[in-house]
C-alpha cells in the first residue's frame, strides 16, 4: 500500500482542526442545517410506511416486521412493493414505544442524529480514500487528508439533497443503509492492519455481515461490496488501471497475476463476490413472487417500446440526478406524474444534458485513470466510485424502479460527489498559484530519485512564494543529504519562522543542527516538534541520538524508549538501545531490551545481529551463534555479521568456522575494519597449532 500526503490539501482555505474538533464542527453543521425539521408531522410516503402500518403497533408480533415488506404488506402478496427493510421498520416501532405512540417529534429527531452520526464518520471514509489508513505506533488513527477530508465532510453534511433523508421520516431507510455500509467499509480497511502482505479473513466476513445489515435497512447496502472491492483494488494493491490494460493489450509482464495471487486480492475479491451473491439470493427469496410490478405513471421511461428511447430518456434522468448534486434548487418530494415530461424526438433540446454529462464523466474518468498523479488519480477515482456505485441499483439497468427521480437515493451517491467537489477546491487553491506547479514538479522528481533536479524545482518555487514552507521543508531534506548544511539550516529555520508549528520542519531543522555540532539548538528544536507534535517516534528517535553523541546516555535510552512506545516496530530505536548499553558495559540489561525488542520484531537481523554480540560478550556463545546464523539467514550478505561470528568461533575455540567466516566476510567487504588483522591472527594460530600436532 502505498501512501502520500495528499500536496493539495495543506492549502484548502479551512483551518487546521484537530480529529475531536474537526468532528464537532461536522456533527454540529450537520444539526443546525436539518434541525428546523424536528417539529416536522408525518407527511407524503410517512402515511403509509408509518400511520398506516400495523407493524408499529406493539400488539402487533414482533415477527410480522420480518415477514411484510416496508409498508407492511405481506411479502407473498402480489401487491407488495417488495421493499424488505425490517431493521429500519423495527426503528420506528422502538419511535413507537418510547413515545408512547405517533408523535412525530422523535421520529424527526433520530434521524437528525442519525445524519450527524453519518457526517462525522464521513471525515474517517474520506480520510481513508484520500490518505489511505494510517496509524500510530498505538494503533490510533492518522489522517494524511485532515482538511480535505473534513471539508467533503461538510459539503455532505450540508448538502441539501439530503433534505428529503433527513427530514421525510421514511429517509430512515437511507440513513440506517448509509450507517451499516461506512461501517462495512471501516471494518473492510481494518482487514488491512498488519500490513500489505496480510489481511484479516475474519475482518473481511465482518464487512459482508455488515452489508447484510445495510441491505436489511435498504436495498442499496449491497453496494458497499463494490466500493470495498474497488478499495481492495486501488489503494491496497496499488493497481494502476491505466498501466494495468496497456500492459495486458500488449501482453507484457503476464507474472503480474501470480503477484495479484499472493498478495491475496483474488481471494479477498472472491470472498466479496461469494458474500454479495449469497446476500441477493437470499434476498430473490424473500421477494417471493418476484419483482415487484409498476405502472407507467411511475416510471415512464422504462414504459417506452424504443429500446432507444428508454435509454436516452434514463440518460437524461441521470443528468438531471447530476444537476440536484451540483445545483440543488428545484428539490421535490415526488418527481411522477409527468413531472418530466419523455424526450421522444432527436429535435429536443434536451438531449443536450446527458451529452454534457457523459462528456463531463469522461473527463473525469480520464484524469481518474490517467493522470500522472497518483493522489489526483486516487482521489478522482474514488470520488466516481462512491458517486456511481451506490446508484446503480436506482439507475434502471438491472431492473425497472418504481420512480422517475428520487432525491432520497442519492444520499449515498453525494459522497462521491462531494469527495469530488473537495479535490476541485484543494486543486483550484493551489493551482491558481505559479508556485504550485513548480513543488509538484520537484516533489516527483524527488520522488523518483532525481534529487538534482527536484532542486532547481523547489529553489523555483520558493523564490515565486517565499513562505511556501512545505518546498522549503522538501528543499532543506535534499540539501541536507548533499551535505549543504548551510543553505539547510537558513530554509528550514525560515520555514519554522513563518510556520511555528510545522513538527516536521522543527525535526529537520534539529537534524541539521546535530550535524553541524549545534547540540543545544538542536535539542530545542526537537522538543519544539515534540510540543507541536505529541506523537512523534520519528522525532524521539532523533532526540536519542543527539543524547547519544553527547554521551547523555539515559536521556537517550530514555528518548528511544519514548519513540519505541509510540511506535513499537521502530526497528532502529529498538536497535540503538541495546548498542548504547552495550557500549556502556550493560550487557545483562543490553540483553533484556533485545530479547523484548525480538518479541516484537522478529524478522529484524540488526537487533539479532546487536543481541548476538552482546551475548558473545557475556560468553553464551551457542546462543549467540544462534542469533549471528538467523540473522544470516535473513540478510546472509551482510560483512559484518560474518566477521562479528568469526570472532565468537575465535573465542570458543571453534577455529574451522571462524576461519570460513572470516574469509566469508573478506569477500564480502575486503576493507571490513579489524577483519583482516583478526584473519591473520588466526592463521598464525591454526599454523602453531599445525607444527604443535607435526
Amino acid at each position: 500500500m502505498v501512501l502520500s500526503e495528499p500536496y493539495w490539501d495543506h492549502h484548502i482555505p479551512l483551518p487546521k482542526l484537530g480529529p475531536l474538533h474537526s468532528r464537532l464542527v461536522t456533527a454540529f453543521v450537520a444539526l443546525i442545517c436539518f434541525i428546523n425539521s424536528y417539529d416536522g408531522d408525518f407527511v407524503f410516503d410517512d402515511s403509509e410506511a408509518i400511520i398506516n402500518n400495523k407493524d408499529l403497533n406493539p400488539d402487533t408480533p414482533l415477527s410480522n416486521i420480518w415477514k411484510n415488506d416496508f409498508w407492511g404488506s405481506n411479502l407473498s402478496s402480489n401487491s407488495s412493493h417488495k421493499s424488505y427493510r425490517p431493521l429500519t421498520v423495527l426503528t420506528f416501532r422502538i419511535n413507537y414505544l418510547l413515545a408512547g405512540g405517533l408523535h412525530p417529534i422523535g421520529f424527526h429527531m433520530l434521524n437528525v442524529a442519525l445524519h450527524c452520526v453519518i457526517s462525522v464518520l464521513m471525515i474517517d471514509v474520506f480520510a481513508i480514500l484520500i490518505g489511505g489508513p494510517v496509524q500510530d505506533g498505538r494503533g490510533a488513527k492518522l489522517s494524511l487528508s485532515p482538511k480535505a477530508s473534513f471539508l467533503a465532510a461538510l459539503f455532505f453534511a450540508a448538502h441539501p439533497v439530503h433534505t428529503e433523508s433527513v427530514a421525510g421520516i421514511v429517509g430512515r431507510a437511507d440513513l440506517l443503509c448509509a450507517l451499516f455500509f461506512q461501517l462495512s467499509f471501516l471494518v473492510y480497511c481494518k482487514a488491512f492492519q498488519g500490513g500489505d502482505k496480510k489481511f484479516s479473513v475474519l475482518w473481511i466476513f465482518g464487512s459482508i455481515l455488515l452489508c447484510a445489515v445495510a441491505m436489511l435497512c435498504k436495498e442499496q447496502g449491497i453496494t458497499v461490496l463494490g466500493v470495498n472491492a474497488a478499495y481492495d483494488i486501488l489503494m491496497v494493491c496499488n493497481l494502476n488501471i491505466c498501466e494495468l490494460a496497456h500492459q495486458l493489450l500488449s501482453r507484457r509482464k503476464s507474472a503480474d497475476i501470480g503477484g495479484l495471487v499472493r498478495s491475496g486480492l483474488l481471494m479477498r475479491l472472491a470472498l466479496l463476490f461469494l458474500g454479495g451473491s449469497f446476500l441477493l439470493y437470499a434476498r430473490w427469496r424473500i421477494m417471493g413472487t418476484g419483482p415487484p410490478s409498476f405502472t407507467e405513471v411511475d416510471n415512464p421511461a422504462s414504459f417506452a417500446e424504443n429500446v432507444i428511447l428508454r435509454i436516452v430518456n434514463y440518460n437524461y434522468y441521470y443528468s438531471l440526478n447530476a444537476w440536484l448534486l451540483l445545483c440543488p434548487w428545484w428539490l421535490c418530494f415526488d418527481w411522477s406524474m409527468g413531472c418530466v415530461p419523455l424526450i421522444k424526438s432527436a429535435t429536443d433540446w434536451r438531449i443536450f444534458w446527458p451529452l454534457l454529462l457523459w462528456c463531463c464523466l469522461m473527463g473525469l474518468v480520464y484524469q481518474a485513470l490517467c493522470s500522472q498523479d497518483s493522489n489526483k488519480r486516487r482521489t478522482l477515482t474514488f470520488g466516481l466510485v462512491l458517486l456511481v456505485i451506490p446508484f446503480l441499483p436506482a439507475s434502471n439497468l438491472f431492473f425497472r424502479v418504481g420512480f422517475v427521480i428520487a432525491e432520497r437515493v442519492l444520499y449515498l451517491s453525494s459522497a462521491g460527489y462531494c469527495l469530488i467537489l473537495a479535490y476541485a477546491v484543494g486543486y483550484c487553491s493551489c493551482h491558481w498559484k505559479k508556485h504550485k506547479v513548480h513543488y509538484n514538479v520537484g516533489k516527483n522528481l524527488a520522488d523518483r530519485g532525481n534529487q538534482s533536479a527536484a532542486v532547481k524545482y523547489y529553489r523555483e518555487a520558493v523564490r515565486l512564494h517565499p513562505k511556501y514552507v512545505h518546498a522549503m521543508n522538501n528543499l532543506g531534506n535534499i540539501l541536507k543529504e548533499k551535505n549543504e548544511l548551510k543553505e539547510a539550516e537558513v530554509l528550514l529555520s525560515a520555514a519554522v519562522h513563518i510556520q511555528p508549528d510545522f513538527a516536521a520542519a522543527w525535526m529537520n531543522l534539529g537534524i541539521v543542527q546535530n550535524s553541524l555540532k549545534k547540540f543545544d539548538e538542536a535539542e530545542q528544536s526537537y522538543w519544539n516538534a515534540i510540543r507541536f507534535r505529541k506523537k512523534y517516534p520519528d522525532c524521539y528517535y532523533n532526540l536519542g541520538r543527539l543524547y547519544a553523541d553527547l554521551n547523555r546516555s539515559i536521556d537517550a535510552l530514555n528518548a528511544w524508549r519514548n519513540a519505541t512506545m509510540l511506535k513499537p516496530d521502530h526497528s532502529l530505536a529498538w536497535n540503538n538501545m541495546v548498542i548504547l548499553l552495550d557500549n556502556t558495559g550493560n550487557l545483562a540489561q543490553a540483553e533484556l531490551i533485545g530479547k523484548e525488542a525480538l518479541k516484537i520484531l522478529p524478522k529484524d537481523h540488526t537487533i539479532m545481529f546487536s543481541l548476538a554480540n552482546v551475548l558473545g560478550k557475556q560468553e553464551k556463545y551457542k546462543e549467540s551463534e544462534g542469533f549471528f546464523l538467523n540473522a544470516l539467514k535473513i540478510n546472509p550478505n551482510v560483512a559484518s555479521c560474518h566477521g562479528n561470528l568469526a570472532v565468537l568461533y575465535h573465542r570458543w575455540g571453534k577455529l574451522d568456522l571462524a576461519k570460513r567466516h572470516y574469509e566469508l566476510s573478506l569477500r564480502l567487504d575486503p576493507s571490513a575494519p579489524g577483519t583482516r588483522e583478526n584473519y591473520s591472527m588466526l592463521k598464525r594460530k591454526l599454523e602453531q597449532r599445525q607444527r604443535t600436532v607435526g
